[in-house]
């Protein structure tokens, strides 16, 4: 190799190095950092004092009885679609995946004939006499929580009206429907 290919080789790794520093300084000068004059994050914590004085808003309860007043029939059947799948309303219907649920009102939970119910389910039966209304609207809201080991996958029904029309709806499903008052 001569000192021509020598002089090049070096010239180039010299030529990076000038170029590295100087979009270095050029960085540098476009971007001038801030020195914060208190380094860190300042952490607030409330005082007690401070959670006595607030007032939360107590969320407004309205009793089932006004609720299923207000339930209609037609709301009731469109929630109904949402059980379908899994259970029958007609009377004398077939039992699906779930029981068929025709006079479910102030009937023994665990009860229809021919629907193998779960341990959890037969166990809620025999502690409670009749599917009662406020039962009904708990179980809807939630069946897993109501009934704990209960199998039926249904995640509930969260919007409180929804669970009147269903309960006015089922109720509606039955030879002698229980007074809603």
């Amino acid at each position: 190799m001569d000192s021509f290919e020598l002089n090049k080789a070096a010239g180039a790794v010299l030529m990076v190095l000038l170029l590295t520093m100087g979009v270095g300084i050029v960085s540098d000068v476009i971007f001038t950092p801030t020195i914060p004059n208190q380094p860190g994050y300042e952490i607030v914590v409330e005082s007690a004092e401070s959670d006595a004085s607030t007032v939360e808003a107590v969320p407004e309860t309205v009793p089932l009885s006004e609720r299923l007043v207000a339930a209609t029939v037609a709301g009731g059947e469109k929630a109904a679609k949402k059980c379908a799948a899994c259970h029958s309303f007609d009377k004398g219907g077939a039992n699906k995946v779930g029981p068929n649920l025709w006079g479910i009102v102030d009937r023994k939970p665990a009860s229809h004939e021919g629907f193998s119910y779960s341990a959890a389910m037969v166990a809620f039966g025999e502690s409670n006499p009749a599917w009662t209304l406020e039962q009904l609207y708990a179980f809807l809201q939630n069946p897993k929580a109501h009934v704990p080991g209960t199998s039926m996958g249904f995640a509930g029904l969260k919007k409180s009206e929804e669970r009147a029309d269903m309960i006015v709806y089922m109720n509606s499903m039955s030879d002698s429907p229980v007074p809603l008052q």
